[in-house]
């Protein structure tokens, strides 16, 4: 089963990103420069009901990875972090599960309630029980962190159900070994194999059939119920939303109207008038989204210029430039000396 996480519009409990500030906070960041941007506030974190999406996700996510450079393995650190109870329904579904193949089918078919951002699909083969990941359509600069928080986070959830006396059969990565390959390997229990043909984690098929002393056919099917009307309350109605989605995501600032439209299952013309229904254009959309990482960028990183330009989409540096005239009235270099944390340069 596939999911293209990075396209659904569902929605995620907000205690997911309060797990990443108290993560940030803990290894000395500052919960207000991982929060900007991002449009989520200390009000909406304290609230048990506050939903936030995956946009929201993405640009704090891309926030802690500004301001914690030297956290080696930072993606797979966070997602040690989690448990089964972040996840409410979800999670416990996983626990009340007959055995841990069982609990792994299960979940994965709400698996939009989870933190996943992977495809994910289940591998079965004569003597192992697994998860392949696929990140291809997670934004390139931070595919390969939120590829290692899911995988660590598939191994903290797991141990929580019994990991700890099971073990994890191997690791495997499809790209070359970081340099950070020897803290991987601290955090996982298991040497990683690199260069294998998929990202995976794999236990021995015994092993996964061994049946949970937590299974409760009963709840079972209660919190399955409870997962399917979250899904349904998760979906939110705004056009904008999911088009702003988009550009974040997996189209990128480089993206058109048309490619957004297809990638909603929209014609051009649909997705126009929906989002002038809703109060704006897909021009405007771009420009907000575009002067508010220009902003993040030029303030937090050690981005030039010419790389900033690329990363928003703009053919050259002088266009980036005569745009951000027109937003601020002045040039960026000039914002960023003005803005920018102690270090940053143009």
């Amino acid at each position: 089963m596939n999911r293209p996480q990075t396209s659904d519009p569902i929605l995620h409990p907000v205690a997911i990103a309060q797990v990443m500030i108290n993560f940030a906070v803990a290894q000395g960041a500052d919960a207000a420069t991982c929060l900007a941007g991002t449009g989520i506030d200390e009000s909406t974190l304290a609230s048990a009901e506050a939903l936030i999406t995956r946009e929201q996700e993405m640009r704090l996510m891309e926030n802690l990875m500004l301001a914690l450079p030297d956290v080696p393995a930072l993606g797979f650190e966070l997602g040690l972090q989690y448990s089964i109870a972040t996840f409410g329904s979800w999670g416990f579904l996983m626990r009340t599960s007959r055995n841990l193949q069982e609990a792994i089918k299960r979940t994965l078919n709400f698996l939009p309630l989870s933190t996943a951002y992977c495809q994910i699909q289940l591998i079965r083969e004569p003597d192992t029980i697994g998860v392949a990941f696929q990140a291809d359509r997670i934004p390139r600069q931070l595919r390969t962190t939120m590829l290692e928080r899911d995988m660590a986070t598939a191994i903290q959830l797991l141990r929580e159900m019994g990991l700890a006396g099971i073990p994890l059969q191997a690791l495997t990565f499809a790209h070359q070994a970081p340099a950070y390959a020897d803290r991987l390997e601290a955090l996982a229990g298991v040497r990683p194999i690199f260069d294998y043909p998929r990202h995976s984690l794999l236990l021995s098929r015994a092993d996964a059939e061994r049946p949970l002393p937590t299974y409760d056919a009963q709840l079972v099917s209660l919190l399955e119920d409870q997962c399917r009307q979250q899904l349904a309350r998760r979906q939110p109605g705004g056009w904008v939303a999911r088009t702003r989605q988009q550009m974040l995501g997996p189209q990128g600032f480089t993206t058109s109207i048309e490619t957004i439209a297809q990638a909603l299952n929209l014609s051009t013309r649909s997705l126009r008038r929906r989002l002038e229904a809703e109060g704006t254009g897909f021009r405007e959309l771009l420009e907000q989204e575009r002067q508010q990482l220009a902003c993040q960028l030029l303030s937090n990183t050690r981005m030039t210029l010419d790389e900033i330009a690329v990363h928003l989409g703009y053919g050259d540096t002088s266009s980036f430039t005569r745009a951000f005239r027109r937003w601020f009235g002045e040039a960026p270099g000039v914002y960023r000396s003005r803005e920018s944390t102690p270090g940053a340069t143009e």
